[in-house]
């Protein structure tokens, strides 16, 4: 499954290669709370299609009511991107379903160029991160490759999105939990990738869209060249795969990277990669383990969605708190304050 990013300037391309008029809207500042973070965008085209969201639906029903043909209005004219504005006040936030004090400003792009949308896919299908700057005052767009993300930023002049390549998760072990996780990840637009040089569990993966990787998880790992947007996590349950995996891993960029297993199982592999390959404590701050967050979880689907939870938290760059560890969570389960 495609992230929506690249799906909506995906259709974008598509609509205006056949010659429809397209508005590309692309969500620049939210205060308050708001439905989509910045950097979210939708096409529409001059008919009313919608693909994407800036917001729970409602703007996106007053943009296809103002800009298109669908309810007999202008339709999409060839102008200069324009800046508008939803949710200023109370009734209009409640109007357009935004939560109380949410307002979000919206850039317009009016019939956007077809060569640098077919640019910007081309380098994005080609595995490159670009910078999509767009001049406010002509609407001309320019392209950078780049090799680190950045914050979408707009300054009311330009506007500048980081887009592609699309987010990686690697497995290393292909059981049951493997595939719940390569599921919800899917789902969630990353790209899947597992590993697990045990014939006999990989005959059972059952997943699709899954690129199955083969070689020893360490050399694996080393060629996969993890980037900032790749989260590797390890749930082959045998430290002879696991631990080398990891220890390159914990050597690169990733977002994430974990293993499954118990407290004790946890702090073992802590010890033995001390002990072993020269790591510290502080080395293995960025291993998560046990991984995930502490819901109780017991079924390899609940865990799942637990490490799931927690593999979002760190791509959105949300610092959990200490209560959802489990680790705490069970140490204060087992050990009750009285």
């Amino acid at each position: 499954m495609e992230s929506i990013d690249l799906l909506v300037l995906r259709t974008a391309h598509a609509w205006r290669q056949a010659g429809h008029p397209v508005l590309l809207a692309t969500v620049a500042r939210t205060w308050g709370s708001s439905p989509r973070p910045v950097g979210s965008m939708m096409a529409l085209r001059n008919d009313g299609r919608v693909v994407g969201s800036v917001s729970g639906g409602c703007i996106e029903d007053d943009l296809v009511q103002r800009y298109t043909t669908a309810y007999g209005g202008p339709g999409l004219p060839q102008r200069a991107p324009e800046v508008i504005r939803y949710g200023v006040s109370a009734d209009e936030a409640h109007r357009f379903g935004l939560p109380c004090g949410g307002t979000l400003e919206l850039i317009l792009e009016f019939n956007p160029a077809v060569e640098p949308l077919h640019q910007l896919l081309t380098q994005l299908d080609a595995g490159q991160l670009v910078h999509r700057q767009l001049a406010l005052a002509s609407g001309a767009v320019s392209l950078a490759i780049t090799a680190t993300p950045g914050q979408f930023a707009f300054d009311d002049q330009y506007m500048v999105n980081t887009l592609g390549p699309g987010y990686r998760m690697l497995l290393i072990g292909a059981g049951a939990l493997a595939e719940y996780l390569a599921t919800m990840a899917l789902f969630n637009g990353f790209k899947v990738a597992v590993c697990d040089p045990r014939p006999e569990h990989m005959a059972s993966w059952s997943v699709a869209g899954v690129e199955h990787l083969r070689g020893m998880p360490d050399d694996v790992v080393r060629a996969c060249n993890a980037d900032l947007r790749t989260c590797i996590i390890a749930v082959s349950h045998d430290p002879k795969l696991d631990d080398l995996a990891l220890l390159e891993a914990l050597h690169g960029p990733a977002f994430y990277i974990g293993a499954i297993g118990s407290r004790r199982n946890s702090q073992l592999r802590r010890e033995r990669l001390i002990e072993h390959f020269g790591e510290t404590e502080q080395s293995l701050q960025r291993l998560h383990g046990p991984i995930g967050i502490y819901i109780g979880s017991k079924t390899p689907a609940e865990i799942a969605v637990s490490v799931m939870a927690e593999v979002l938290a760190a791509k959105n760059a949300v610092a959990l708190p200490g209560a959802v560890s489990v680790s705490k969570a069970k140490r204060e389960r087992d050990h009750p304050v009285l």
